[in-house]
């Protein structure tokens, strides 16, 4: 969310908040409905603060407006992948491009089979990666793992020019290598 968006957003809400509180307070009997007109007679007698009043409020109407009429996309993140953009455009990196740039690394490692990855990309546009793969037996596996986490790291970065904030590994199971049937 931009700056603007965060902060009509946390006005409306105290507005809200105190329109709400006011009325169940008048409706319960807790208030004094004088008092509000008390508070309107001050406001419309003193010009100066009738003035001010009038801004506020003129002010919050054009930010309801914007609100409701005009909506902003996030122009650094998508639900689908990382959005880059710089002065010649915009490229959008999916998530399935990370994923399978993940897999084909992990694939390249000769004691790994069976790899499935999921990419979390967060609001900032940090990548975390979890990579679920069965392993060869007689494997390192925390060899296999830092080396995996080491090598996908720089594939990743060398070809998408993203850094990866984290990457997690579950080893699934360990399996027998597949056998050739003869004919």
């Amino acid at each position: 969310m931009k700056i603007i968006d965060e902060i009509t957003l946390v006005l409306f809400s105290i507005i809200i908040l105190t329109v709400s509180l006011i009325m169940g307070l008048l409706i319960f009997g807790w208030f004094d409905p004088y008092v509000i007109s008390v508070w309107y007679e001050q406001i419309t007698s003193n010009p100066v603060v009738a003035n001010i009043t009038l801004g506020i409020l003129a002010v919050c109407l054009l930010l309801a407006f914007r609100a409701v009429f005009f909506r902003t996309s996030s122009s650094t993140s998508s639900g689908d992948g990382v959005l880059l953009q710089n002065e010649a455009g915009k490229l959008l990196i999916s998530k399935d491009t990370i994923e399978n740039l993940v897999n084909s690394v992990a694939k390249g490692f000769e004691n790994t089979q069976s790899v499935t990855t999921k990419v979390i990309i967060s609001s900032e546009n940090e990548l975390k990666v979890m990579v679920t793969l069965m392993v060869l037996p007689n494997t390192a596996i925390n060899e296999l793992s830092m080396n995996l986490q080491t090598r996908v790291k720089e594939v990743v970065k060398k070809v998408t020019d993203l850094e990866i904030k984290t990457i997690d590994i579950k080893i699934k199971n360990i399996t027998t290598p597949e056998e050739k049937t003869q004919n």
